[in-house]
């Protein structure tokens, strides 16, 4: 060993030593479902999801949008928002807002994609597969 490392190895050990301590674990606690959930977006987008559940479409619409104005914060809720918009719209003949709330679902998310079954519906299907070129 030669005189260099025998000066620094100690040094270097005691160092790390020292930054070993000065690793904190979280002081907050993460934030659980319950605490998203009283969110206002978010308490408005389960609304939404329950009313659409329940086929209440118009109280649907009026959760789905105020969510999306709240400002959801996950980028998949602003599409499952969207998506649920459009499968509303174009289920009520209103094609143009059908077509830009697809859009706006994979401008919120752009891994957005409906399943299998729900692209081959026949009323927002094709304005889907429009989306998607």
């Amino acid at each position: 060993m030669t005189l260099h490392t025998a000066l620094i190895a100690p040094l270097l050990a005691a160092a790390l030593a020292g930054l070993a301590g000065c690793v904190q674990a979280p002081t907050t606690a993460p934030t659980g479902l319950l605490d998203v959930a009283e969110r206002p977006a978010e308490k408005s987008l389960l609304a939404g999801l329950r009313a659409y559940d329940d086929a209440q479409y118009v109280q649907a619409e009026k959760h789905l949008q105020t969510a999306i104005q709240a400002g959801l914060v996950s980028s998949r809720d602003r599409a499952a928002a969207h998506k649920l918009l459009a499968f509303i719209y174009c289920t009520s003949n209103r094609m143009n807002d059908c077509e830009a709330q697809f859009r706006a679902a994979r401008t919120a998310d752009p891994a957005f994609a409906l399943t299998k079954s729900e692209a081959g519906h026949p009323l927002w299907g094709p304005v889907y597969q429009r989306v998607q070129r």
